[in-house]
């Protein structure tokens, strides 16, 4: 690979720093490497480009892939920041013209202290044993209730039994529940320690029964995906609020 990415976070904040070549060869490892960064589930992620270079044009179309997964989960903001100038240029076309591009990090962050608002999230690690589905639906039928959200009661019960159960009965690992309020969204998120991809229906398994939970958040959810992350993966649903 090309390109090189170096990753700082201060807890709340991914700094990526991506520098080299890039060429189209090397879209789809930067694009899995930015999406593991999202699937940390940060406030924001910057992506430094100071040091990037383009050798095919076309390769940036990463950058517009990785944004459309923020948007669609986890609502995390995705700034770009510093291209050199022919870079810039590139990224200044109306194919580009929905990232945010600013002229360096010191430019993102001063946007992001005017613009960020404290959105909140509950987090809860589980136990990959029987009972954590039900103790699962507990923390959604309140965190709900909390936030005023006691229509979105019954899917999101629905759809946190259905990851949570996944990971009981094919990861086999200790799983952290995650949910988050967006300006449009509930979020659901259910990260385990199996980076093995979640599958759908009939062809999931001989006996065609670990996907069929799955086709019932893909029912009630307004969007749902899997991400790879650090030590496992992601899999999130997202419910219009």
């Amino acid at each position: 690979m090309t390109v090189r990415c170096e990753v700082d976070g201060d807890g709340t904040t991914i700094t990526v720093a991506v520098t080299g070549q890039l060429r189209l060869a090397d879209a789809p490892r930067l694009r899995d490497r930015l999406l593991k960064c999202l699937a940390e589930q940060p406030e924001a992620l910057l992506v430094d480009l100071s040091g990037l270079h383009v050798d095919q044009p076309l390769a940036l179309a990463v950058l517009i892939s990785v944004q459309r997964q923020a948007t669609r989960w986890p609502g995390t903001p995705v700034l770009f920041c510093g291209p050199p100038p022919p870079t810039w240029t590139h990224l200044r076309t109306s194919a580009f013209s929905q990232l945010p591009l600013f002229v360096n990090l010191a430019a993102a962050r001063e946007h992001l202290r005017d613009e960020r608002r404290t959105l909140p999230s509950v987090c809860e690690d589980l136990l990959p044993v029987s009972g954590s589905s039900r103790h699962a639906r507990d923390v959604v039928t309140d965190t709900c209730l909390r936030w005023d959200l006691p229509d979105l009661v019954a899917p999101a019960s629905l759809i946190v039994t259905e990851l949570v159960a996944n990971v009981i009965d094919h990861a086999h690992t200790m799983m952290t529940l995650r949910l988050s309020l967006r300006t449009r969204h509930l979020n659901i998120a259910v990260q385990d320690g199996s980076g093995r991809q979640p599958q759908t229906g009939p062809a999931a398994e001989p006996d065609g029964v670990s996907g069929r939970g799955l086709l019932l958040v893909d029912s009630v959810a307004d969007s749902w995906g899997w991400l790879p992350c650090e030590d496992g993966k992601v899999v999130w649903a997202s419910l219009r609020r």
